[in-house]
């Protein structure tokens, strides 16, 4: 299968001119800092659709076996677009991350999988991706109940990428190795590059299947065994990618799934002694904690892909309505649920105000609703939450005297969904161009010149990801070298490739996911030195 581009896919998947299910009828503001609901004429006649797929998978996964806590408790996932329990699933605490370790630690040091043939490791990832394929429509139906993203995003773009992206690490399986090296005196100098053993993983909740596959397929392919951690949020859809490895011969103990919250399940893994190499994708304050965890018990590496405020530079020359639709498109796909959306958008003043407009106009015709239904651009926020953090954030927009363009009000009565919002005349100051709101809010800034937007970008904490928008070969060379960020899409954005690696700069983290740098992650390097009796050469 081709390496498919999201960009691509989802602009064929969901038209602009689709009918707008929940249409704005009302004013947006906040009444006394109180949230006062947003009305729509179809929002409320809608019937939320109920997806075939049944969730048959809530247990943990360990050492081959689907079993209960060790505690016995559950906890509820809910379906973000009422707000209501979908099922109840095992809440793993520290015993159960000892459980699924001690299965890992077996399998690595007394099981199959890392003394197999990378052969035999590469047509097991063949095989799982085979099944994925297979069970698509589920996968993409337990990832959009859970999540609350749209199933045509789902369907048509993060399973095809999620297959393709254990096909590619099953490729790298048979092509992991060393080096001979010369070195002075008669010694005979090669090296080895052997899996590091039991690797910690914890994903997050906006791209479970995706991240799934960031992390177990490197893992996999360089012969470990692996502890994964889901999100609280959503965990449905690596229980059933746990059955399906099953289904595709892996064998028992390399690979077991807890299901558990962060300051308990999270916590313990990344603290835990026979933990020899950790993986964490969430937020930077959290990554700061798992850090501390990981070096204060065995010191195991970690590698960690946090949060980000990505600019998206608009130059004067660039073709406006093109920039519009990739603006929005960087901003507001996954809901604005994306740790590399580009929520800093700087335009420059030449044509500030006609990009403004047309983006107000954009975000209006944006189709939010159920996201099952055909057609919807947008879904929910994943959860009360986070609904209630964006909008926090929109006040926080409003009181410090950005332009409310459009939006910034909850839509329907039930459910997280939030209007697609834009705010133009912002300042670099304030809090919405400064946080990581992680929701569907454009802020739109104005620049003047290269040397000034360079400066601006590059001042904040993170340095994730970056976009330039320009027809200027010049000015896309200068600006995509002086960012300070791991990924720079020119004249694109949020194109994932299986073979690009991604990570960011400064507190958007360090290591980098996919690609052959993910191997790096995975594998301890070992010098042997042999010393060598009259050789024939050296």
């Amino acid at each position: 299968m081709a390496a498919r581009r999201v960009s691509s896919l989802l602009s064929r998947s969901f038209s602009a001119s689709s009918p707008l299910l929940f249409r704005s009828q009302g004013r947006n503001c906040y009444n006394g800092g109180i949230l006062r609901r947003f009305g729509t004429s179809s929002a409320a006649a809608e019937e939320i659709i109920n997806p075939s797929v049944q969730v048959s998978h809530t247990q943990l996964l360990i050492n081959g076996n689907f079993v209960d806590s060790a505690s016995g408790k559950t906890f509820p996932t809910l379906d973000p677009r009422t707000g209501e329990v979908i099922a109840h699933v095992a809440e793993g605490d520290a015993e159960d991350i000892n459980r699924a370790v001690k299965a890992a630690r077996t399998a690595f040091d007394e099981g199959p999988w890392p003394k197999m043939s990378a052969y035999e490791r590469s047509r097991v990832l063949l095989r799982f991706a085979d099944l994925v394929e297979k069970h698509s429509e589920e996968l993409a139906s337990l990832e959009t109940w859970d999540n609350g993203k749209p199933y045509q995003q789902s369907l048509t773009a993060e399973i095809p990428m999620f297959a393709r992206l254990f096909r590619y690490y099953a490729g790298w399986a048979d092509k992991i190795h060393g080096l001979t090296i010369p070195a002075d005196g008669n010694y005979q100098v090669h090296t080895l590059h052997e899996p590091i053993g039991v690797a910690g993983q914890i994903i997050p909740w906006n791209f479970p299947l995706l991240m799934f596959a960031w992390k177990v397929g490197p893992a996999l392919a360089c012969g470990n065994t692996i502890v994964l951690k889901t999100a609280e949020q959503t965990p449905l859809t690596a229980f059933y990618a746990g059955k399906l490895f099953l289904e595709a011969g892996l064998p028992p103990g390399v690979l077991n799934i807890v299901s558990g919250f962060g300051a308990t399940a999270g916590a313990a893994l990344a603290s835990h002694m026979d933990v020899d190499k950790l993986a964490f994708t969430g937020s930077t304050d959290t990554g700061k904690v798992i850090l501390g965890l990981a070096a204060n018990s065995n010191l195991k590496p970690v590698t960690l892909e946090l949060g980000g405020k990505s600019p998206f530079i608009v130059f004067e020359d660039a073709d406006i309505d093109k920039a519009v639709e990739l603006a929005h498109f960087a901003l507001f796909f996954n809901q604005g649920q994306c740790c590399c959306a580009g929520s800093r958008t700087f335009v420059h003043e030449k044509v500030y105000d006609e990009f403004v407009e047309k983006s107000k106009a954009r975000a209006l015709k944006r189709v939010v609703g159920d996201p099952f239904r055909k057609g919807i651009e947008q879904g929910p926020q994943i959860d009360l939450k986070q609904f209630e953090k964006v909008m926090k954030y929109i006040k926080s927009g409003i009181e410090s005297n950005a332009t409310l363009e459009c939006g910034g009000d909850q839509i329907g009565d039930k459910g997280y969904f939030i209007q697609p919002t834009v705010f133009s005349n912002v300042k670099d100051d304030m809090l919405i161009a400064q946080d990581e709101i992680f929701g569907p809010v454009q802020s739109i800034l104005k620049f003047s010149d290269v040397d000034e937007v360079i400066k601006r970008a590059n001042e904040t904490k993170y340095g994730l990801a970056a976009g330039v928008f320009t027809k200027n070969l010049d000015t896309a060379n200068r600006v995509s070298r002086a960012l300070k960020a791991g990924t720079v899409w020119v004249n694109c954005f949020d194109v994932f490739d299986a073979a690009i690696p991604f990570g960011g700069y400064k507190m958007s983290g360090n290591g980098r996911e996919k690609g052959i740098y993910s191997l790096n992650n995975y594998l301890q390097i070992k010098a042997v030195v042999t010393a060598l009796n009259k050789p024939a050469w050296i």
